[in-house]
C-alpha cells in the first residue's frame, strides 16, 4: 500500500473543496481558487473535514498514481491556506536584480538587463538588491518560475556567481595553478 496515499488530508476550516465528474477538484480558500483535473482511475471522498484517496487495483501505473493524486491534492489545500514561496539569490560583482511594475529586471553581467514579467498568479518581490522572492498558491507554478529565473545565469563551480536558490549548495572547484 502506498504510504503517502493512503494518508488522510485534512481540510482546514476557510476551505471548501468540491469534486466534480472525472475527478475535476476546486479548492477555495482565503488566497483564492484552484482547480486541477486528477487521474480519473483514483476514487477521491470526502468525509467531514477530511479527503481520501484510494486506488481501483494494485498495478504498477495505479499505484504510483495513489501517491501522486494524494500529493497533489495535498498541495492545493496548502496552496490556497498558506501559499508557497521560493527565495533565489543573486551573487556576483554588478549581478542586482529589481522590480519595475509588475516586471523583475535582472542586471547579469550580459550587454543589456533581462526583464521578466510576472506570470498570473504568481508574484516576485525583490529585498534589497541580491534577494528574490517567488510567491504564489500554485506549488507548480512557483517551482517553475523560479527555475526560470535561476536559468538566466547558473551559478557558476569557480566564484560561485549567478542565481542561486537560497537552500542551494554549489559544489566549488579549484581553479588554474599557474606554471612553476
Amino acid at each position: 500500500m502506498s504510504r503517502i496515499g493512503k494518508m488522510p488530508i485534512a481540510v482546514p476550516a476557510g476551505v471548501t473543496v468540491s469534486i466534480a465528474e472525472n475527478n475535476k477538484v476546486t479548492v477555495k480558500g482565503p488566497k483564492g481558487t484552484l482547480e486541477r483535473v486528477l487521474p480519473s482511475e483514483m476514487e477521491i471522498k470526502q468525509e467531514g473535514a477530511e479527503i481520501t484517496v484510494s486506488r481501483p487495483n494494485d498495478l504498477k501505473r495505479m499505484k504510483s498514481l495513489h501517491g501522486l493524486t494524494r500529493t497533489l491534492l495535498n498541495n492545493m489545500v496548502v496552496g490556497v491556506t498558506n501559499g508557497y514561496e521560493k527565495k533565489l539569490e543573486v551573487n556576483g560583482v554588478g549581478y542586482r536584480a529589481q522590480k519595475q511594475g509588475k516586471k523583475l529586471v535582472l542586471s547579469l553581467g550580459y550587454s543589456h538587463p533581462v526583464e521578466m514579467d510576472d506570470p498570473e498568479g504568481i508574484e516576485t518581490v525583490v529585498e534589497g538588491q541580491n534577494l528574490i522572492i517567488v510567491k504564489g498558491i500554485d506549488k507548480e507554478k512557483v517551482g517553475q518560475f523560479a527555475a526560470e529565473i535561476r536559468d538566466k545565469r547558473r551559478p557558476e563551480p569557480y566564484k560561485g556567481k549567478g542565481i542561486k536558490y537560497i537552500d542551494e549548495t554549489i559544489r566549488r572547484k579549484v581553479g588554474k595553478t599557474g606554471k612553476k
